[in-house]
């Protein structure tokens, strides 16, 4: 039994150092030899050739991370609907890169291969029977399935977190702007200047929508780009009031501030309910872990007291 355990972890091991070595040190082919040595020959490609011949120093990550994701398109190709999920999942939790999904595809064939291999190993070394030693192997691939997803579930969390509380401060900066005689992608850009230490995450999509709106996307495109990157339903609101109030010619300033008066409510009532949780979450803590130590130290001398008065008798 011992020795179908070390063997096959062998045979892991040594396939996960062959995949690597292979990912990392693979050849290029013929064909980009050839473009190559013909680039450094004449030295006068277009910029735009040789940006596609060499490779910057920043993009080898993301072309590590596309070799690794290579065999997992192969084994389960994603469908169109799950690659724009994936990538506006991504995209909520703050990675707005091209290479976003390709990379944390690599992490999950990673986590995949690792946690059986680690789980292998262990078995190995603790000398499990088969039995058990093939549940801790699935068990711990499905971790390793689970675990970016679930992972990337939280950073999603806690940016949309980010985002919402710091979203009263940003609309009271933004009514004064306004108010101050400035455009609102003029107070939208000056609240990203003002929040960029205290809220970055807000920062980075005023920033980001003005660019868009800059570029030539119409504004109302752009606002809806900024509520579909956070997820925040918050910021989808005021993103609908800001285009309704845009299309009727109604006063900005005027609306952001009374949408901000009942999200500064709105935020109240959020920390009042966090508060009133709290003590239904501490009941299990202290049931677990308070109250069994108090009985012990009350109980406890009265127990030895006890246990000696019936030993003598």
């Amino acid at each position: 039994m011992v020795i179908i355990i070390a063997l096959s972890t062998f045979v892991c091991i040594t396939l996960a150092v062959l995949a690597a070595y292979w990912t990392m040190f693979r050849p290029a082919s013929a064909s980009s030899e050839r473009l190559r040595q013909m680039a450094d020959e004449q030295g006068n490609l277009a910029p735009a050739a040789a940006a596609t011949l060499v490779r910057p120093e920043s993009d080898i990550a993301s072309g590590l991370a596309e070799r690794m994701a290579a065999p997992l398109r192969k084994i389960a190709p994603p469908s169109a609907a799950e690659a724009k999920k994936l990538q506006k999942q991504l995209m909520q939790a703050g990675y707005r890169s091209v290479n976003a999904p390709v990379v944390f595809r690599a992490i999950q064939l990673v986590s995949l291969v690792t946690f059986p291999a680690v789980a292998a190993i262990v078995c190995a070394m603790l000398a499990k029977p088969l039995e058990s030693a093939l549940m801790y192997i699935l068990l711990s691939f499905v971790a390793g399935f689970f675990l970016p997803r679930y992972f990337l579930k939280r950073m999603i969390k806690s940016r949309q977190q980010r985002v919402r509380w710091g979203l009263a401060d940003a609309l009271d900066l933004m009514v004064i702007s306004i108010e101050a005689g400035l455009g609102l992608n003029a107070a939208m850009v000056r609240v990203g200047e003002e929040l960029k230490d205290t809220h970055p995450d807000i920062s980075d999509e005023f920033e980001l929508t003005n660019l868009e709106i800059r570029v030539g996307r119409e504004r109302d495109e752009a606002l809806r780009n900024l509520a579909e990157r956070t997820g925040v339903e918050d910021l989808r609101s005021l993103v609908a009031m800001l285009i309704q109030t845009d299309r009727f010619g109604t006063s900005i300033a005027r609306a952001v501030r009374i949408y901000a008066d009942s999200l500064r409510t709105k935020r109240r009532q959020r920390a009042e309910q966090a508060a009133q949780k709290a003590a239904v979450k501490l009941l299990l803590p202290l049931a677990c872990f308070l109250f069994p130590t108090l009985f012990i130290a009350i109980l406890g001398p009265a127990a030895l007291n006890l246990m000696d008065t019936f030993g003598k008798m």
